[in-house]
């Protein structure tokens, strides 16, 4: 029978990964003491010091400028599909006149 995966919260993660960056603790000491696997904890710390404001932003949710580009992405597409109608709808009516 497998592990259920364990999840942290952001507090959790900041506050490990605030002990290596500020506190001056080793990662594999942080890791020992609050169990947690020592790539994970790398993985932490990467993500903070490339971004802090926007480092662990949670399950579901994207850093606001992912969900800028999911949602530019979303509406080409929606424009995209009505260009092309259009493009049918101008062929489909010429054909008619004829």
């Amino acid at each position: 029978m497998s592990e259920k995966r364990k999840t942290y919260d952001k507090e959790f993660k900041l506050s490990a990964v605030k002990m290596i960056v500020e506190g001056g603790m080793s990662l594999s000491r942080v890791s020992r003491d609050l169990g947690i696997n020592e790539n994970s904890l790398h993985k932490w710390k990467k993500d903070y010091l490339s971004d802090q404001q926007s480092a662990f932003p949670g399950k579901g949710r994207l850093k606001p400028e992912e969900e800028e580009l999911r949602k530019l992405k979303k509406q080409l597409s929606r424009v995209t599909m009505e260009r092309d109608i259009l493009k049918k709808a101008i062929g489909y009516f010429s054909k008619l006149e004829e």
